[in-house]
C-alpha cells in the first residue's frame, strides 16, 4: 500500500488562466478603485466620494417616480427592444428608432463595437490618454491597437487632448474602429466641430469612427455641438452616450448609440437578450423627458466645476479646463501621496497612474460641502514640496487619521 501511494503522480493545479484564449490572457481585471461600498458601511456620510465622475444631484424625481412604478413588474423580464426609450430619443434627437442600440451603459456598447467589427486582422485607433475602454475593447478582441500620442502637456487648448491630425494619419488599410471621446474622461479636454468635421473627411468609410459624448450634457465650449451633426454625411460615424453622468443613473446603467441602421443591425446579432432592465429603462425614459431637471444639473455642475477649479488654482493646483463633471489636477510630484492623504481625510479622488498620468489626479465635481471637505483636505499641502503641519501658533490642528478601512 505504501509503495502505491508513493508511485501515484503528483496532481497538477487547476489554472484556469491557461485556457483563456490570447485575447483575454492578456487583459486585466477593471480596477474600480476603493472599496466603497465597505467605506460608506464604516464611515456612513462622512466620506467625500469624488472618484467617480458621478452627478451629486442624482437624478431626476420622475425617474425615481417611474423606476417606483415599475417595481411591482421586475418578476417579468423587460421589453427586449427597450422600444418605448428607443421612440423617446428618436424624438429627441430627430433620428429614426432604427438608428438606435441601448446598452448596459455606453461601456457595453464600446466594447460590442469592437466585437461585432474587429479581430486580430485589424487595428483600432484611439489617443493616449484617451478612455480606458477603447484599449480595453481593442485588447478583448485581439485587434492591432495604435495608440496615438496626445497633445503636448502646453498645448494652448487641450493639453493632454486628442491630436486629430496624427489620428487621421494613424488609420491604415486594416483599421477597423477609431474611438474618439469628445469631451474625453480623464483629461476633461475637448475638440471643436469643424476639427472633427475636417477629422471625418480624411477617414475611409471602411473605418467605423466612434465618438463617445458621454459628458455630452455638460458641454457649453463656443464650437462644440455634437457628432449627430455630421452623421447623415458619414454613415460610418458612431454616436455613444450615457445616462450615468449629467441625468444621475450611473445605478442602473442605461446607455444608447446613434448609428447607420446597418451598423445597429449588426450590433443586435451579438447583442445581450435584456441587455438594459425594467427599471433602467424607465428611469432613463422618465429622465429624458425632465428637460428642467437636466438643466438645473447642468447649471449646478457648470458654476460649481468653476468654482472648484478657481479655489484649486488659487492654491497653486494646476487643473485642465474641462466641460465634464470633473477636473484633471497636474501635479509637480507623483499623485499618490495626495491622492493618500485625501483618503485618510475622507475624500476619495482618482489617481491617474493607470492611465499613465502619474502625476495627475481626477477629482469629480461633488456638492459644495463635498468641495469644501476637499479643500480643507488639502490645506498645509502645498501643490510642489513637502507637506507641514499647521502652526499651533495661528491655531493650527492636524487632523486625525481615519482608519483605512477595506
Amino acid at each position: 500500500m505504501a509503495e502505491a501511494r508513493r508511485s501515484r503522480k503528483p496532481v497538477k493545479l487547476f489554472d484556469a488562466s491557461r485556457l483563456a484564449n490570447p485575447a483575454t490572457a492578456v487583459l486585466r481585471a477593471y480596477d474600480p478603485g476603493h472599496d466603497l461600498p465597505a467605506l460608506r458601511a464604516r464611515f456612513g456620510s462622512t466620506i467625500a466620494e469624488l472618484g467617480s465622475n458621478e452627478n451629486p444631484m442624482g437624478p431626476s424625481p420622475r425617474a425615481l417616480d417611474a423606476m417606483r412604478a415599475a417595481l411591482p413588474d421586475t418578476f417579468r423580464y423587460p421589453d427586449p427592444r427597450g422600444l418605448a426609450l428607443k421612440q423617446a430619443l428618436a424624438r429627441r434627437l430627430n433620428v429614426e428608432v432604427a438608428r438606435i442600440a441601448l446598452g448596459n451603459g455606453s461601456h457595453e456598447l464600446l466594447m460590442l463595437l469592437a466585437q461585432c467589427f474587429a479581430d486580430p486582422k485589424h487595428s483600432i485607433v484611439y489617443s493616449q490618454f484617451g478612455f480606458a475602454v477603447f484599449s480595453i475593447a481593442t485588447a478583448a478582441v485581439g485587434a492591432r491597437a495604435v495608440c496615438v500620442p496626445a497633445l503636448p502637456r502646453g498645448h494652448r487648448t487641450a493639453p493632454f487632448g486628442h491630436d486629430l491630425v496624427a489620428m487621421a494619419k494613424a488609420v491604415r488599410g486594416d483599421t477597423r474602429i477609431v474611438y474618439l471621446a469628445n469631451p474625453n474622461n480623464p483629461t476633461g479636454t475637448w475638440f471643436g466641430d469643424a476639427a472633427l468635421e475636417a477629422f471625418l473627411r480624411k477617414v475611409p468609410r471602411e473605418a467605423l469612427v466612434v465618438v463617445d459624448e458621454a459628458y455630452h450634457e455638460y458641454v457649453d465650449a463656443h464650437g462644440l455641438t455634437t457628432a449627430l451633426a455630421f452623421a447623415d454625411r458619414h454613415p460610418n460615424l458612431i454616436v455613444t452616450r450615457t445616462f450615468s453622468k449629467a441625468y444621475g443613473l450611473a445605478g442602473v446603467r442605461a446607455g444608447y448609440l446613434v448609428a447607420d441602421p446597418g451598423v445597429v443591425a449588426v450590433l443586435e446579432r451579438l447583442r445581450e437578450s435584456f441587455n438594459v432592465n425594467m427599471l433602467a429603462l424607465a428611469a432613463a425614459e422618465a429622465a429624458l423627458a425632465d428637460t428642467k431637471w437636466l438643466a438645473k444639473s447642468r447649471a449646478f455642475n457648470n458654476r460649481e466645476r468653476e468654482w472648484l477649479r478657481a479655489e484649486l488654482l488659487a492654491r497653486g493646483y494646476r487643473c485642465l479646463p474641462a466641460q465634464t463633471n470633473f477636473l484633471l489636477c497636474v501635479l509637480q510630484r507623483d499623485a499618490a501621496g495626495l491622492e493618500q492623504r485625501l483618503f485618510e481625510r475622507g475624500v476619495i479622488a482618482r489617481p491617474m497612474g493607470g492611465y499613465g498620468l502619474p502625476h495627475a489626479l481626477r477629482i469629480s465635481v461633488g456638492s459644495r460641502a463635498e468641495n469644501r471637505r476637499l479643500l480643507r483636505a488639502l490645506e498645509h499641502y502645498p501643490a510642489a514640496g513637502r507637506a507641514t503641519r499647521p502652526s499651533p501658533a495661528r491655531g493650527g490642528r492636524w487632523p486625525a487619521r481615519p482608519d483605512r478601512g477595506t
